[in-house]
């Protein structure tokens, strides 16, 4: 195994956790956006206005998301694993 592999498999996992996490980050982004202006707008400032939306936000997005990204995730572990005795031999 030399370091070019090594960077592959380094690079692939990263590509390939921006790629899993950017829906709920994106949704949670767009979500504290919305809230905030109504916060300016009307001038409430409470926190649990701020979290509580984000949070169901957050879970619906791993609802509607979830089964995408836990079959991405697996076929990238099968594919590494597969790959180890080639790699390694």
């Amino acid at each position: 195994m030399d370091a070019t592999q090594v960077f592959t498999f380094g690079q692939q996992g990263l590509v390939l956790l921006l790629m899993l996490s950017a829906p709920v980050l994106l949704t949670i982004l767009l979500v504290g956006l919305v809230v905030s202006i109504f916060q300016a707008a009307t001038q409430i400032n409470e926190q649990t206005l701020s979290f509580v939306p984000k949070m169901v936000a957050a879970v619906a997005v791993m609802a509607i998301a979830g089964p995408w990204m836990l079959t991405t995730l697996v076929e990238y572990i099968q594919r590494t694993l597969t790959t180890i005795p080639t790699v390694v031999g």
